[in-house]
């Protein structure tokens, strides 16, 4: 019994040396879609149920205040809004539905940018 257990934090260690960040986080999204009951399909319906008419831009699983959420982002026909509709990946129950004006996206995505430069830059520091 022993020996599994060193046998799997060499494995381990050795996943995370070769990996680095990007294998954490590959992980993280494996972890997370292991413990997910409703499908990302499943929870799509669902999601666009609540926008008449609406296309899927962009979806993903994620964890948001402790709770398992799909996330999905909506175009709404003849307007530059998006609407935000997270399904509980759990149960299959839509958790909310929010409306993003066009400001809400820039700064969104200006926040995702400065988190991705930010990342990229912690994994040059350890390289």
């Amino acid at each position: 019994m022993q020996t599994k257990i060193v046998v799997t934090g060499i494995l381990a260690a050795a996943l995370v040396a070769v990996g680095g960040t990007g294998c954490a986080t590959e992980q993280s999204q494996a972890d997370l879609m292991a413990q997910a009951k409703i499908s990302k399909d499943t929870a799509q319906q669902t999601a666009l149920a609540k926008v008449p008419n609406g296309t899927v831009k962009d979806g993903e699983l994620e964890k948001e205040k402790g709770k398992l959420i799909w996330s999905f982002d909506i175009t709404i026909p003849d307007s530059k809004d998006i609407k935000e509709v997270t399904v509980d990946a759990l149960t299959g129950d839509v958790v909310s539905v929010d409306t993003e004006s066009t400001a809400d996206q820039a700064k969104e995505a200006a926040e995702d940018a400065a988190a991705a430069k930010k990342k990229k830059g912690d994994k040059e520091d350890k390289d």
